[in-house]
């Protein structure tokens, strides 16, 4: 898909009245990172800008990039240009997916709220980076672009889902209505938050359970009621384990077609680097 054809597509798609997954054109670009800082106590705002940002492009909440890193050995390999698209080396290289939070075209600044967990290689480096710290990055490879047309929007997931969340609240219109449903370990990680007015937003805390064992959120999301005749937009994200049944009560209960829902594995408890679109196939779709 040509840049044309693509932003074409997505004027399109905000226009119609169903939401649809628009491919961009795939690059690969060295930034340097000009800030870091806390939002909350669970998400670290990494900001890149600097000559390799320009050209960058961003259109829908939930779409994400990778950052690539050296392998073991020190060895940075990555992806060639190949058309549109990427051409990535095997095996793969070390990389981690993050949501754009936020991307400011007048500055080329890309700001990327990372969940702090230990042993996270991308949360260490992030942690350890400072001012001037370069790093390749590659996508966005699209998003799912979601007009404005429904009556509902159900937003839920945990903190790695919290991004995402908060710019598409940001991004909602102002007459919106809905449920946005978020699960943190307490109140330090809860952040401000700009919802319309008529969109409930939910802060669900854990307590001392582990990240991706409590289920608190799927006990929240089942509250959920469409008023009858209405259209919902669901977007649902976090440990893929704690999404599988609500994966059921969306489609079975909840009665949503499947194009009017994107529900999405960000993490997998005890897999590292999980990718739910390859899980049984090691790939890159950035």
């Amino acid at each position: 898909m040509s840049r044309e054809r693509h932003l074409e597509r997505i004027a399109e798609v905000r226009a119609g009245t169903r939401a649809e997954r628009v491919p961009y054109p795939i690059h690969i670009r060295e930034c340097e990172v000009v800030g870091t800082g806390m939002v909350g106590s669970g998400l670290l705002r990494l900001t890149l800008g600097g000559d390799g940002t320009a050209g960058f492009e961003s259109h829908a909440p939930c779409e994400h990039v990778k950052l690539v890193f050296p392998d073991e050995r020190g060895e940075l390999r990555l992806p060639v240009p190949d058309g549109l698209v990427l051409r990535w080396p095997r095996p793969m290289p070390v990389s981690r997916e993050y949501t754009v939070r936020r991307y400011d075209a007048a500055t080329g600044e890309i700001d990327l709220d990372i969940a702090l967990h230990q042993g996270g290689l991308a949360a260490e480096w992030a942690a350890n980076a400072t001012p001037g710290t370069r790093v390749h990055v590659a996508g966005p490879p699209g998003g799912v672009v979601v007009p404005a047309h429904y009556e509902n929007y159900l937003l839920g997931g945990d903190i790695t889902a919290l991004p995402a969340i908060a710019r598409r609240l940001e991004e909602l219109p102002r007459t919106a209505a809905g449920w946005a449903f978020i699960e943190v370990a307490d109140a330090s990680e809860e952040i401000e938050l700009s919802a319309p007015e008529d969109v409930a937003v939910r802060w669900l805390h854990r307590g001392v359970a582990a990240p991706g064992t409590s289920d608190v959120l799927e006990r929240a999301v089942r509250t959920v009621q469409v008023p009858p005749g209405e259209r919902v937009f669901v977007w649902l994200a976090g440990e893929a384990g704690v999404l599988k049944p609500l994966r059921r009560w969306v489609r079975d209960e909840l009665g949503v077609p499947r194009e009017d829902c994107d529900i999405t594995g960000y993490w997998k408890r005890g897999i590292a680097d999980f990718d739910e679109e390859h899980e049984d196939e090691v790939g890159g779709a950035a």
